[in-house]
């Protein structure tokens, strides 16, 4: 697998284009104000009048509406929710579309699900960082960058992965590394690794544990400790080197339970769930199941949200969260 570097991209074929990034969310106000400081010529498309087109302007970032922005542009990043950017492109996007112009994607749901199926003659690309938003902002005002995919679903302008590594350094990926992969690859593995390990897994082993102790008679605020604020320092030695870094940096102890235990809890039952999740992301039974959820106004999503946040680990987390001064220091998350 070939990484390239900020030395590989020629940001000169960019700033040739005009840019629209569409949607001020937690990839869109980054990518945007990230663009801008790169010199790029780059507007925001919003609602106008909401509390994002406001957020945008108080950036000092150029606005116009959707169709608008995509009658301008010649790359047009789209960043809406999954769930809207197949409406966003067919109302306001689709009709603008001009041969040669560049879709640009963070994910790659909606082209390789067909929700969106732009013209031959356009050039559509991926650019994703592999962080949130937030860490994409912060890490390029640090003179770092979060790595980042690129891919390419049409090319008839035969130039459109230069352009992906020119808008991928342009975003400060290109300090960090830019692999490049396929629509395919990146929404399936992406997909998997929410569901499976990062949110879905992670959160329900939290909560399981959580659960587990103060079932047992233990006080909600050890169970928490426990099972969730020390998550972070684990997690962080992962990070910086790997599995092996964490079972270094540990006790013998916690390596040996580790190592014994770890696999009675994520057995047999927990890897067969894992082979039926990844089963039904490939053959498009997710996808078909959320693009109805939200023809229906999301009900489920916001039943199970209400029911999380309701949950006990969420009160006792807070309240000593409110302990810890330092957590309000440098947060990723500022506007929330």
């Amino acid at each position: 697998m070939k990484i390239y570097y900020d030395k590989d991209a020629d940001l000169s074929l960019l700033k040739k284009k005009k840019i629209a990034v569409i949607g001020y969310g937690s990839q869109g106000h980054a990518q945007s104000q990230n663009l801008k400081d790169s010199k790029m010529n780059v507007v925001v498309s919003e609602v106008k009048g909401s509390k994002a087109w406001k957020r945008a302007e108080k950036d000092g970032m150029k606005l116009m509406e959707t169709g608008e922005a995509a009658k301008w542009a010649d790359v047009i990043q789209i960043l809406a929710p999954d769930e809207m950017q197949g409406s966003v492109y067919q109302q306001f996007i689709a009709p603008h579309l001009n041969k040669g112009d560049i879709l640009c994607f963070s994910h790659g749901f909606n082209i390789h699900f067909g929700q969106i199926v732009p013209p031959e003659d356009v050039n559509v690309m991926m650019v994703a960082p592999k962080g949130p938003g937030h860490l994409v902002r912060h890490e390029f005002l640090q003179g770092g960058g979060v790595p980042s995919l690129i891919a390419i679903h049409q090319d008839p302008s035969k130039d459109t992965k230069k352009i992906a590594l020119a808008y991928a350094r342009a975003i400060g990926a290109g300090r960090a590394g830019i692999i490049e992969t396929s629509f395919r690859e990146e929404t399936e593995t992406d997909l998997f690794g929410e569901q499976a390990v990062l949110c879905g897994g992670c959160t329900e082993l939290v909560t399981a544990g959580f659960e587990t102790l103060v079932e047992a008679g233990y006080s909600p605020e050890m169970a928490y400790f426990e099972c969730l604020h020390e998550l972070k320092l684990i997690v962080d030695l992962m990070q910086e080197g790997g599995i092996a870094n964490m079972r270094y940096s540990i006790s013998n102890t916690a390596e040996y339970g580790d190592l014994t235990r770890g696999p009675r809890v994520i057995g047999p039952e927990s890897r067969a769930a894992m082979k039926k999740i990844l089963k039904d992301i490939q053959d498009g039974e997710f996808a078909r199941e959320w693009i109805l959820e939200n023809k229906a106004n999301a009900p489920v999503l916001r039943a199970l949200r209400k029911k999380g946040e309701a949950h006990p680990v969420e009160e006792v987390g807070a309240r000593l969260r409110s302990m810890m001064s330092w957590l309000k220091k440098d947060k990723l998350v500022k506007d929330k």
